[in-house]
C-alpha cells in the first residue's frame, strides 16, 4: 500500500470505518423497525442518547 503508516500490514483486528458501519448499519435498521413497529421511536431515541452520552463521557 503506498502511502500505508504500516510496515507490512495493518495491524489485527484495527477497527476501521468498514469494520465499524459493517455491524452498526444492520444493527441500526433492525432496531429503528422494532421500534416503529412496536411505536417506542421516542424511546429508542432516548436510549440511543444516553448509551453514547455515556460512551463519550467515559472515553474521556
Amino acid at each position: 500500500m503506498p502511502g500505508s503508516p504500516y510496515l507490512e500490514e495493518p495491524p489485527k483486528r484495527l477497527t476501521t470505518w468498514k469494520r465499524v458501519l459493517s455491524f452498526s448499519i444492520p444493527i441500526l435498521l433492525v432496531s429503528t423497525t422494532l421500534a416503529i413497529m412496536y411505536g417506542v421511536v421516542f424511546e429508542m431515541l432516548v436510549g440511543y442518547t444516553v448509551v453514547f452520552t455515556l460512551s463519550a463521557i467515559l472515553r474521556k
